[in-house]
């Protein structure tokens, strides 16, 4: 799948669609996930990217699902890999390991009470970007989980994106027109 967003990104800048001075990755959840690895995978195609409750440690996930997900544990063991047999293949494919890959800004979003992907997620994977210098914002709720639920929060929320994109995918000032005589 991450071949298919890079592959997409590619076609929408062959055809003229997609300026690739101004284009952002953005994703929540699994999103999160893959636009921090398309950061990480592909620097050279992306001027920023935004993280929203994004998994950033695959071994961490696995160590902290939820209750509620422990019946499918061995079905995640199949799709992801086993926590303990697959452990170095688990670090190299998360974000948190590949921050030093990173070039461009990164802004996230959690929620303090999120029982999927854990605040922790966010913590390390700020501190990763910040040993590698690289410019990141992050936005924590504590009175969210999964996702903002609430009015204000999501609101507050767009407005620092909007802020975020705006520095980071500014368009290129036009060059001066030659004086008319």
């Amino acid at each position: 799948m991450q071949d298919d967003l890079t592959d997409s990104v590619r076609w929408a800048i062959a055809e003229g669609i997609a300026d690739p001075a101004r284009i952002c990755v953005f994703g929540a959840s699994y999103g999160g996930y893959a636009a921090m690895m398309g950061l990480a995978l592909t620097p050279e195609l992306f001027r920023c990217g935004v993280n929203y409750v994004g998994v950033t440690d695959i071994p961490l996930l696995l160590r902290t699902i939820p209750r509620a997900w422990e019946q499918v544990r061995a079905e995640l063991s199949l799709q992801i890999g086993d926590p303990k047999q697959d452990a170095e293949m688990l670090k190299a494919r998360s974000p948190v390991t590949l921050a030093p890959r990173i070039r461009a800004p990164v802004l996230m979003a959690y929620g303090k009470r999120d029982p999927r992907v854990v605040l922790e997620h966010a913590t390390r994977f700020e501190d990763a970007l910040d040993s590698a210098r690289v410019p990141n914002e992050l936005i924590i709720r504590v009175d969210e989980g999964h996702g903002y639920q609430k009015f204000g929060n999501q609101v507050d929320f767009g407005k620092r994106l909007l802020e975020f994109l705006e520095r980071h995918l500014k368009a290129p000032a036009a060059p001066a027109s030659p004086a008319t005589s």
